[in-house]
C-alpha cells in the first residue's frame, strides 16, 4: 500500500507551533533564583523560556539558544522587548563557546529539551515526518547534509548501520537493502518514497500498531543531526558551566537520549572508585553531581499531549 499523501503545513504564514513537555516539572527543577542566569539550549519555540521569564525577575539573565533559523526568528519577536533575554543562534553542544562570547563565566540552571519539535513535524517541507508528502530533508539548523543525501549515497551495511544503531529497527538490513535498490532506477527524492520503501521491506504483521517508518525517520533524523554527538558534547561540557548549586536539567524523548543522559549522570554522582579491597582511597574522586529521579509526564499531559508519552525529566545539582 503506498503512502497517503497529506495537506502541506505552509511555511509562508509560519507560527512556530509547540506544546512544551513537562513544562512546570523542567522549570520546577531549575529552582530558579531572581537575578540568576540560565540557559534554555534548546529554546525552540520559546514555551520554557517564558515560563523561566515569569520566575527569574527585572534582573536576572536568559540565554536563550537554538540552531533552526524558524525558531530564531519566532524567539526574536516574541521576546523583542524583554531585556533579560540573549537569543543566540548554535548548536547547544557549544555551550561553553555560547556562554563565553558573551561574557558569562558560570550559569545557575541549563535547560535541553532534546529532538525534534513540533513545528519541525509539523511543517511538511521540513521533511521530518511520515505523515506529509515532502522533500527529504530532516536538517534542524536548515544547512548541511540532508536526510535525501544520505538516503541516496551511503552504502547498504552504512545505511543497515545507522537504521539499526540509531532507529533500534529489526528489519534495518532489508530497508537498506531496498533503499540502495530502488535508487539504482531513480534517486528517492520525498518522504512517502522512502515510506513505500520501508513497508515494502516488512512483513504485514510488523507494520501493526506504531506507524512502519517511524524508527527509520528517527534513525535519519539523528544521523543528519549529529544529536547524540551534540547531546554528549553537551552535557560534557554543562557541568562545568554551572555555578556551585546549579542545575542541569534534561528532557528526553526516546531510549538513546536517555540512556546516555542517565549513564552521564552517573558518572557525575560516582564518588572512589578504587577497589573494594583498598584500605584508604588512592583515586582522590569524589562525586561532581547529586542525581535525582527521573520524572516521567503525568497521565492528564500525555491524554493531552500524545508526544510526550515517553518523555523523560532528568536533572543534576553541581556539587
Amino acid at each position: 500500500m503506498k503512502a497517503t499523501k497529506k495537506t502541506a503545513v505552509k511555511k509562508t504564514a509560519m507560527k512556530f507551533e509547540h506544546t512544551s513537555v513537562l513544562l512546570h516539572e523542567a522549570v520546577d527543577s531549575l529552582a530558579i533564583k531572581p537575578g540568576g542566569v540560565y540557559v534554555d539550549g534548546t529554546a525552540g519555540g520559546g514555551g520554557h523560556t517564558a515560563a523561566i521569564l515569569q520566575q527569574l525577575g527585572e534582573s536576572g539573565t536568559l540565554v536563550a539558544v537554538d540552531r533552526d533559523p524558524d525558531a530564531l526568528s519566532i524567539l526574536g519577536k516574541r521576546f523583542a522587548a524583554n531585556q533579560n533575554v540573549i537569543i543566540i543562534n548554535n548548536n547547544f553542544s557549544h555551550i561553553k563557546n555560547i556562554l563565553s562570547d558573551i561574557g558569562i563565566s558560570k550559569a545557575d540552571g541549563i535547560l535541553l529539551d532534546i529532538g525534534v519539535s513540533s513545528h519541525q513535524l509539523d511543517t511538511a517541507e521540513r521533511g521530518f515526518s511520515y505523515h506529509f508528502d515532502a522533500p527529504l530533508d530532516m536538517r534542524m539548523a536548515q544547512q548541511g547534509t540532508s536526510a535525501k543525501e544520505i538516503v541516496n549515497s551511503y552504502g547498504e551495511q552504512e545505511l543497515a548501520a545507522v537504521i539499526f544503531r540509531y532507529g533500534e529497527e529489526k528489519y534495518a538490513r532489508s530497508i537498506a537493502k531496498n533503499i540502495v535498490k530502488a535508487r539504482s532506477e531513480k534517486p528517492i527524492e520525498t518522504t512517502f518514497e522512502l515510506v513505500d520503501i520501508i513497508k515494502a521491506s516488512m512483513p504485514e504483521s510488523a507494520k501493526r500498531g506504531a506507524h512502519p517508518a517511524r524508527k527509520t525517520f528517527q534513525a535519519l533524523r539523528i544521523e543528519v543531526n549529529a544529536e547524540l554527538d551534540a547531546l554528549e558534547q553537551a552535557l560534557d561540557s554543562a557541568l562545568d558551566c554551572l555555578n556551585t548549586g546549579g542545575v542541569i536539567s534534561v528532557i528526553t524523548f526516546h531510549s538513546l537520549e536517555d540512556r546516555l543522559v542517565k549513564t552521564k549522570m552517573k558518572e557525575w554522582a560516582q564518588g572512589c572508585t578504587c577497589p573494594k579491597d583498598f584500605p584508604v582511597c588512592v583515586c582522590g574522586k569524589t562525586p561532581r553531581a547529586r542525581v535525582r529521579k527521573a520524572v516521567a509526564p503525568t497521565q492528564r499531559e500525555v491524554e493531552e499531549n500524545n508526544r510526550s508519552r515517553s518523555a523523560r525529566l532528568r536533572s543534576a545539582v553541581k556539587l
